[in-house]
């Protein structure tokens, strides 16, 4: 009996050592895309008068690096043909325009000029309605104990509107983003809540609220639900091939990825109770 003990552990390991053979993918390297983190957002009660577009590359889908592009040409033109230029800051892949003039309704079209090749992409600057007050919920979530918050606002009669809310919080890396249109509360107060079951009191959480366009809400609805919404956020390169505004009018098929966009944002800071 001691004997087929033995036999037995014996084969037992050997079962398991040769399970342990290393399996090495190959996986191709596509060639490197452009990424145009295009935002242009316009707090309210300020000037909106520095912005930043940033541009980096895709990369290997095991790698960390995030690849940025210098000596790119990049400017924004509203609708009467003033030109914002952005200027690259040492080399960073970052292009930033101090005397950007935001107007609300106004159109504006993106040109970026890099490695030969030219991408543009024209958005109207959306505006957002005000957080009018934000309500703490102690017996929320589907156990009747999380705490939740809302932050409310009167959505506009008479018109399409299309939100972004992004929830910050002080125990995420990450914030949370999440998209909504007004068809079921079109000129009612409405809100958006936080989506975090961690939440504890002293906890300063920062909401913001993003005056978006149809074509952008319908970006970040397929980009979300590929990510999550807590994914990255929808200011870096997506994980998946989602195409945006961005057109390349050099080379059409050498798109471009990221999105162009100009939105009001009202943000405010709360304290969990």
């Amino acid at each position: 009996m001691k004997n087929l003990y033995v036999l037995v552990v014996l084969l037992t390991a050997l079962f398991f050592n040769g399970c342990e053979d290393v399996v090495n993918v190959d996986l191709n390297s596509a060639p490197p895309k452009l990424v145009i983190d295009g935002a242009i957002n316009w707090q309210k009660g300020t000037l909106g008068n520095t912005q930043t577009i940033r541009l980096s590359t895709t990369s290997d889908y095991f790698s960390s690096a995030k690849p940025t592009v210098s000596g790119a040409t990049v400017f924004v033109k509203n609708s009467e043909n003033t030109v914002f230029t952005f200027a690259e800051t040492s080399n960073t892949g970052n292009y930033v325009c101090t005397n950007f003039i935001p107007h609300l309704n106004e159109t504006y079209t993106l040109t970026v000029v890099s490695a030969g090749q030219t991408y543009m992409a024209t958005e109207t600057l959306t505006s957002i309605a005000p957080i009018k007050n934000i309500v703490q919920n102690n017996e929320g979530g589907f156990t009747g104990t999380d705490i939740e918050i809302k932050a409310f606002y009167t959505d506009p009669a008479n018109e399409e509107n299309y939100y972004l809310y992004k929830y910050k919080y002080p125990n995420q890396i990450k914030s949370g983003y999440y998209v909504d249109d007004d068809t079921f509360f079109q000129g009612n107060d409405f809100f958006s809540l936080s989506q975090n079951n961690d939440i504890k009191a002293g906890d300063q959480i920062e909401i913001s609220h993003f005056g978006i366009s149809k074509a952008y809400y319908n970006y970040m609805s397929v980009l979300l639900s590929i990510a999550g919404n807590t994914g990255g956020g929808p200011f870096q390169s997506p994980p998946a091939t989602v195409r945006g505004n961005i057109i390349n009018t050099t080379n059409f098929s050498n798109y471009a990825l990221g999105y162009f966009r100009l939105c009001e944002v009202e943000t405010k800071n709360y304290t969990v109770q």
